[in-house]
């Protein structure tokens, strides 16, 4: 993980009514932390987005791509996990790599940050993938994360985001 002055675009950055209309869509509160205040849930710890039940934890200097990242986990987790979280989100190597892919697609969503900027974010943060780069590996190597959330129903056949949870 990359240090708290890392370059990254804030939650602080963003139109908060975004966010929680994003969030709700899915079923999930954001509720926002006091600054300096512990964030309950976050598994990395601070200033990462925490996860509790249907709950987004995060403060102002919460970087929007952990924000995007624990709100897709939530989508993408099966019911039963979703039921039971609090903190550490689990899922195997295909579900982490649909969680990636679909938090790129939700940066491109009204308000946010956009694609391109969410790819420098997740490199700068220190997302690894195997062809260097997040925006390498959303092109030219995750097709089998886009398959995994199309079969899941997260995803329409041309990668939109149906704002569904999985089943």
């Amino acid at each position: 993980m990359a240090r708290p002055d890392t370059p990254v675009v804030r939650l602080a950055e963003l139109d908060k009514d975004s966010v929680s209309d994003l969030l709700g869509h899915y079923g999930m509160s954001l509720i926002m932390v006091e600054h300096q205040a512990d964030i309950p849930g976050s598994f990395w710890g601070e200033p990462e987005a925490g996860l509790v039940d249907n709950r987004l934890y995060a403060r102002a200097d919460t970087p929007v791509h952990s924000v995007l990242h624990e709100a897709s986990h939530f989508i993408c987790m099966d019911p039963h996990r979703r039921q039971n979280l609090h903190t550490d989100a689990g899922g195997d190597h295909d579900e982490e790599n649909g969680v990636c892919y679909l938090q790129v697609l939700l940066a491109d969503q009204p308000g946010f940050m956009g694609r391109e900027r969410m790819f420098e974010d997740m490199d700068c943060w220190g997302y690894s993938f195997r062809l260097g780069g997040a925006k390498r590996w959303f092109y030219q190597d995750a097709g089998d994360a886009l398959q995994w959330l199309i079969r899941h129903g997260l995803l329409s056949g041309d990668a939109e985001p149906l704002g569904a949870l999985r089943l």
